[in-house]
């Protein structure tokens, strides 16, 4: 269900964790972010996505600034790499991950790590999925409808928690980690995520709160009640119009 921006921003609900956690950044209007989604570096199959994903308030949601040094995690085409770029303008940097394995299995996820790293403020990484080589101090690292492949078969059964850890350890002191993936139905176990390519929101939360971090906010910006959650995300039926959970984890100081 299509919603106005006035609605969507509505939707970000904030959720005190702890008396001494440090001051969140300033929450930028969802129109803060207009000269970011217009930038040229996004090509006009990006820009004619924004209103489905929900490009702007999701920038807003995980407190990005210009400046910020932000890691992509499991790129995919580099949708959320261009926007980033352009956020974080000149001052900024952003790195790209595209995990060794994925580059191995579809020569396109290479191909999309080559093009972003061509943008001045990108470097790319090519690890493999178990070991990130993310750069310290970073302001955020962000992933979208990413995470659940962590736990897919042919990848070891710690792979998220190295992946956490690895997250954790880049993360500068109040540094945020925001995560969107497809809703599985509640008290799923991780199997979904390899036969649905879903994953059940509390997991993630247990699974990220075991590397340390604290729950932030959550949002039901990406929410839709019309989705079973009981199809896999490729499925014709449900393909784009998945249910999906917003994040925001925060590294305690």
């Amino acid at each position: 269900m299509r919603r106005s921006l006035l609605l969507a921003a509505s939707a970000l609900v904030a959720i005190s964790t702890t008396a001494f956690a440090p001051a969140p950044l300033p929450l930028q209007e969802p129109s803060a972010y207009a000269a970011a989604l217009a930038d040229p570096v996004r090509p006009a199959e990006d820009r004619a996505r924004d209103e489905a994903r929900h490009t702007a308030e999701t920038l807003a949601f995980a407190r990005v600034a210009p400046g910020h040094k932000i890691a992509d995690m499991i790129i995919g085409g580099g949708y959320f790499t261009r926007v980033f770029s352009a956020a974080a303008g000149p001052e900024g940097h952003v790195t790209a991950w595209q995990p060794a394995e994925f580059i191995g299995f579809q020569a396109s996820y290479g191909e999309s790590l080559n093009a972003v790293d061509a943008l001045p403020n990108v470097d790319a990484i090519r690890s493999p999925i178990g070991a990130p080589e993310f750069p310290a101090g970073l302001d955020l690292v962000f992933t979208a409808q990413n995470y659940h492949d962590l736990h897919l078969a042919p990848f070891p059964a710690d792979t998220a928690a190295k992946v956490n850890a690895a997250v954790f350890r880049a993360l500068k002191p109040g540094g945020l980690y925001v995560i969107i993936d497809h809703h599985a139905v509640a008290g799923s176990d991780l199997a979904a995520a390899d036969s649905l390519h879903r994953i059940d929101i509390e997991a993630v939360k247990r699974e990220v709160a075991a590397a340390g971090f604290v729950l932030e906010a959550e949002s039901d910006l990406l929410a839709d009640p019309a989705d079973p959650r009981t199809a896999s995300v490729f499925d014709p039926s449900i393909r784009g119009k998945t249910s999906q959970f917003m994040l925001r984890f925060r590294k305690p100081a």
